[in-house]
């Protein structure tokens, strides 16, 4: 195997592994919201909102991991 096809393999595993941490941290985020939310209905918007800013936020990190990850596979 050469470098570049190792560098493929590396970074494809990277991806993926920025995809799974990014869907876990996500997961637990929903999950926390949805307790709050039971136990305190008159706080959904509140939550809501707060969920929806920091699950795109846990994303824009997971997207430019991902794409570090294709750029160094690429040099």
């Amino acid at each position: 195997m050469d470098s570049q096809a190792i560098a493929f393999l590396a970074a494809g595993f990277g991806a993926a592994g920025v995809t799974f941490a990014a869907a876990f941290g996500i997961s637990k985020l929903a999950s926390a919201a949805m307790q709050g939310i039971s136990r305190q209905p008159e706080a959904a918007g509140d939550i809501r909102g707060t969920v929806i800013i920091t699950a795109a936020m846990i994303e824009g990190v997971a997207l430019l991991s991902a794409a570090i990850c294709f750029l160094l596979s690429l040099k």
